[in-house]
């Protein structure tokens, strides 16, 4: 049997052979939506006193479901559960948490045509995103399990000293609190779910409100091959009852978070004033992304790696491309030729295999969207493409907008620095390398970076220089975009991330363990 080929977001973005699974299951889960779905604590199907209804950003005449609107007592109801839970997880043999990480994997594998269709509904991403982000759901998982498995549980032998044996054991904490984000609602889940999991910890996960059902059923698969009750709780609803209980309780060890800056430097100063003594924050809180292309560029490439990089999922990544220095020499062609492919890309149904950039999760990314074409072009920037919503037709059912790139606007200006989750670019020029990655270095962010040039010095100290975690030359796939577990280990620095250890990397799971020095005489 011919080994199957593996789906990353490069390969399936030129992928035309995409399997008719995904038709299919785009029916299925067509039927399957607007039911209503409960809370899990202990096992149990919960359900709260009021809920909530959530509707597909394609069209929001579909309704994805009603859930229910956790509050603090089902939060702290969950926490007890999850505590109580800890000591049989925990001494659960390293082993057998490993074969059981591995059996949610594949859950996942088996149900990759049903969880990328129920991603396109419920978060609007295409079929190549989608597919590439279960794909990369399954690679975290398993990935995990072999850096665990290949340090054999972290327990190494140290050195004996006068007949002393010592032992260094990395040891759980205990009940972590976890939050995802609605633009990868699967893989980002997966990764720190099944890291605290692994590692012995056990977990309350509220899934996004604006994405809650893909984390529902990612909760289906982990209860589905047996972690006991109460090891995994999920509760769904608001983020800020979630947040008050997780900063606050005594019995929450650790908090995991993936989102925005704001909520993220929120949830990390109140866990740190309300507990009794410092515990781990393990958090990752978005970028200003910039890419460099110098006088050596290959245009062609670099064309590819902005436009992919700016506009997949249409811009709703952190690792979204959102700033481009370009060497004066070559700026007039590069933005033209950018220009012109940018004008091309298909916005509509992501539910379509034509469709590259779909529509905003929300009204709110919309205004945000509105916003930044008015103050750019009210200060003086220049629109070359894009800058209008779609409203005709099916577009008026959900939030379309064009790709858009803007140039002229000075480098003091909001746009340069603030974190916009949509599809928009901002394009300005330098003379130098040098000019270019102090710019590209100008912000409080530090999450992914690229470069564009066919010089190996310039990218030399391009690696040299970049106060990011994740840095990219030549990435026709994704000027900025399009990390993966066992490749690219995806961690920010600044205020992109606390931990300077990345998720789908050798040390992440560190960030859940503590270490214990155990000596016998």
């Amino acid at each position: 049997m011919a080994k199957k080929k593996k789906l990353t977001y490069t390969s399936l973005l030129d992928n035309k052979e995409i399997d008719s699974g995904y038709e299919l299951a785009l029916e299925t889960v067509r039927r399957e939506l607007g039911q209503h779905h409960p809370m899990y604590i202990g096992g149990r199907r919960v359900a709260a006193i009021e809920d909530f209804e959530t509707r597909s950003p394609i069209d929001t005449d579909l309704v994805i479901g009603t859930f229910q609107k956790g509050g603090e007592a089902e939060t702290r109801s969950a926490v007890a559960e999850a505590t109580e839970s800890f000591p049989a997880w925990s001494e659960t043999d390293w082993k057998e948490r490993v074969r059981i990480i591995r059996a949610v994997a594949d859950v996942i594998e088996e149900q990759s045509f049903l969880l990328a269709a129920l991603m396109t509904y419920e978060a609007g991403k295409n079929r190549f995103e989608a597919l590439a982000e279960v794909c990369e759901a399954i690679e975290m998982l398993r990935y995990n399990c072999a850096i665990y498995e290949e340090k054999e549980g972290f327990t190494v032998p140290m050195s004996e000293v006068t007949g002393e044996r010592s032992v260094s054991a990395m040891k759980p904490y205990g009940t972590w609190a976890i939050i995802s984000p609605f633009n990868f609602p699967l893989v980002l889940a997966a990764g720190m779910v099944s890291a605290a999991l692994l590692t012995g910890n056990t977990v309350v996960f509220k899934p996004t409100s604006k994405a809650p059902l893909t984390g529902l059923k990612l909760y289906a698969a982990c209860a589905g091959v047996g972690i006991p009750d109460g090891v995994l709780n999920a509760i769904t609803g608001p983020g800020e009852p979630f947040g008050a209980v997780a900063v606050a309780h005594p019995d929450v060890a650790g908090i995991a978070f993936t989102g925005s800056r704001d909520a993220g430097m929120w949830l990390g100063r109140n866990f740190a004033a309300r507990q009794a003594y410092p515990k781990p924050f393990v958090a990752e809180m978005g970028s200003k992304n910039p890419v460099i292309v110098t006088a050596h560029a290959d245009l062609d490439k670099a064309v590819d790696g902005v436009l992919k990089g700016a506009f997949g999922y249409a811009g709703q990544k952190c690792s979204a491309t959102s700033r481009a220095y370009v060497d004066s020499a070559v700026a007039p062609d590069f933005i033209e030729r950018l220009r012109v492919k940018t004008e091309e890309v298909i916005v509509g149904d992501p539910r379509k295999s034509t469709v590259f950039v779909g529509p905003l999760i929300d009204r709110t990314a919309l205004a945000k969207f509105k916003d930044a074409v008015e103050d750019g072009q009210q200060d003086g920037g220049t629109l070359i493409a894009g800058g209008t919503v779609l409203l005709d037709g099916a577009y008026g059912k959900g939030c379309y907008v064009r790709p858009t790139i803007m140039t002229g606007l000075p480098r003091s200006h909001r746009l340069f620095r603030d974190e916009l989750f949509v599809p928009f670019i901002l394009i300005d020029t330098v003379t130098s390398l040098e000019e270019g990655l102090r710019e590209a270095n100008a912000t409080e962010y530090g999450l992914t970076a690229g470069i564009f040039s066919e010089d190996e010095d310039e990218i030399q100290r391009f690696f040299a220089s970049m106060q990011f975690g994740v840095c990219y030359a030549n990435r026709r796939g994704g000027a900025t975009t399009g990390a993966w577990p066992g490749v690219q280990p995806f961690g920010g620095w600044k205020a992109s991330g606390l931990t300077g250890k990345g998720a789908g990397g050798p040390y992440y799971l560190l960030s859940y363990m503590r270490e214990q020095t155990q000596t016998r005489a």
